[in-house]
């Protein structure tokens, strides 16, 4: 089981730690899961109140093992998406299409001849010099790039399979060109997304919100030139990616709150009956995040004693002094709340940032001026939208554990992960102490 955190430093960057790649002996399930994870937040001493998301594949016992903990969740968008896709081509048709091209994969894989005679016909046609790829059962944008290449290869592929009559069966059949380029056209405009969001070094989370609505509005959106199993592909993805989102309240709040403090959207995705309920949310939550702060939020705040008759020289008081103490006297008035509520909204009505700059970037040079809204950006936007750091673990794990390092103890090699996941943070850090 692998575990780790995220969060955005002092100087506003988004960093990541390897806590646990643990080997776990006990049946997984939802019960025993959620005791190792608390066991794992024990283990380090870090308090639950302080933990605002995990993110997690769509696994029924990890569900269920954050349901026992009562943890925010929030479904990674990569499984989310490849499952929302492996049930829109659920079709007979696609199925024999996609075996055909397998085939025709292998037949070129196995022998240079081949390659070598399909060198040849791309050079006479004047093709790409790109040699096919075969797709990966738990990747679904591995199955799209092998389609693409499939028909960008079409007229080559056919030459030299129709050149002997032992191989002519191979030639994909038009009905069969025709199906793969109504999955491409469906599937070719999602195949960025997933990339784009497993990064770890930019905020992800607020976009997608963003993503979900793009896809509804646009990309998922049938044309007049679709076909009908284009049209099917799209609805079936469209309609999995909003049961999955948008029919959980709690998390549809939880992201409507990270879009509304990007400063590059704003209340921009959000529907007008949403905005002031997560308004009123991140002024709650505001309000608890103040140092101090324990009962009413309605209280007005408390001004500092002023100092006596004796502690200090008494200065003659300039004209401006008096418009000064009038709106000292304006702001004793104000309760946390309203304060809290006046910065937020200030916020909302600023300019936008542009949508391909950097929102931590924005927040470190607008920190002073929205200083509680800014703590409550540094606690949502470091969730992460997909689980793809975990997943780099396991690579991490794979890559050390090898056919001759194959005896190593399950503690040595969560030492192992530990030390090259973190090592470069460790670095940085030497390098920041030398130079102080």
């Amino acid at each position: 089981m692998s575990l780790t955190i995220h969060y955005i430093d002092g100087d506003w960057k988004l960093s990541n730690l390897c806590l646990e790649t643990s080997f776990f002996p006990d049946d997984h399930t939802g019960e025993n899961l959620a005791n190792g994870l608390k066991d794992f937040l024990q283990s380090w001493q870090l308090s639950e109140d302080k933990q605002v998301c995990v993110t997690m594949d769509s696994g029924a016992n990890v569900v269920k093992a954050l349901k026992l903990n009562n943890w925010m969740r929030l479904s990674c968008f990569g499984h989310c998406l490849h499952i929302a896709i492996e049930r829109s081509v659920r079709d007979s048709r696609i199925d024999r299409a996609v075996g055909v091209c397998k085939k025709v994969v292998n037949f070129f894989s196995h022998s240079w001849k081949r390659q070598h005679a399909l060198e040849n016909a791309q050079k006479e046609m004047g093709l790409p010099q790109h040699k096919l790829t075969t797709e990966s059962p738990t990747r679904w944008g591995s199955r799209y790039k092998m389609i693409m290449r499939l028909l960008e290869q079409e007229k080559a592929i056919t030459q030299v399979l129709a050149a002997d009559r032992a191989t002519r069966h191979l030639v994909p059949s038009w009905q069969d060109i025709e199906v793969l380029d109504s999955v491409s056209k469906a599937l070719g405009p999602l195949h960025e997304f997933t990339d784009a969001l497993s990064a770890e070094n930019y905020v992800t989370v607020s976009c997608l919100k963003p993503v979900l609505e793009l896809f509804k509005s646009d990309l998922l959106q049938p044309k007049d030139s679709d076909t009908d199993l284009t049209r099917n592909i799209k609805s079936s993805v469209a309609e999995y990616l909003g049961k999955k989102y948008e029919e959980d309240p709690d998390l549809m709040e939880m992201v409507n709150m990270a879009t509304m403090l990007d400063p590059r959207f704003h209340a921009k995705y959000l529907r007008p009956e949403d905005t002031q309920a997560v308004k009123d949310r991140a002024v709650g939550e505001m309000i608890l995040l103040l140092p101090g702060q324990s009962t009413s939020a309605t209280e007005p705040s408390e001004m500092p004693p002023e100092s006596g008759p004796g502690e200090a020289k008494r200065h003659k008081k300039t004209l401006g002094s008096f418009f000064k103490r009038a709106s000292s006297s304006e702001k004793t008035k104000m309760s946390n709340k309203e304060i809290i509520e006046a910065e937020l909204n200030a916020y909302l009505l600023s300019p936008p940032a542009d949508e391909e700059s950097d929102p931590l970037a924005w927040w470190r040079l607008y920190e002073v001026k929205f200083p509680h809204v800014s703590q409550l950006a540094k606690k949502y936007l470091c969730i992460q939208a997909t689980s793809a750091a975990s997943e780099r673990q396991f690579s991490t794990g794979g890559n050390i554990i090898t056919c001759h390092r194959s005896a190593l103890k399950p503690a040595t090699v969560n030492r192992l992960v530990f030390l090259t996941k973190n090592l470069k943070l460790n670095c940085e850090c030497t390098k920041m102490y030398n130079c102080s």
